[in-house]
């Protein structure tokens, strides 16, 4: 978890994903969420992150403004992890972005 200032960025956006993993016990869902963490860390506007996992997963990060959550949406890693998670990782998932 990486904690963030929230009074030195008002207004900034959250980007709320939840999931339900599949039974598949994969390492390498591991290897990547720790990697997309990483890379999110260097992105232009990325302010934060929380997660937590039980039978349901969630992970929040903070976002300066939408331009960032866009660019992060796009990056070449992130969308590999994103088409695995699709088809190997995930039962279920959600994606929410909010204003804060």
């Amino acid at each position: 978890m990486i904690k963030m200032d929230n009074n030195s960025f008002k207004p900034y956006y959250a980007v709320i994903f939840t999931s339900i993993r599949g039974r598949d016990e994969d390492s390498a869902y591991e290897e990547m969420a720790e990697r997309m963490v990483e890379l999110a860390k260097k992105q232009v506007g990325f302010l934060g992150i929380e997660s937590a996992r039980s039978e349901i997963g969630i992970t929040v990060s903070y976002w300066k403004d939408l331009e960032s959550i866009k660019l992060w949406k796009e990056h070449s890693e992130h969308k590999i992890a994103q088409q695995l998670g699709k088809i190997k990782w995930y039962d279920y998932y959600k994606v929410r972005i909010a204003k804060v």
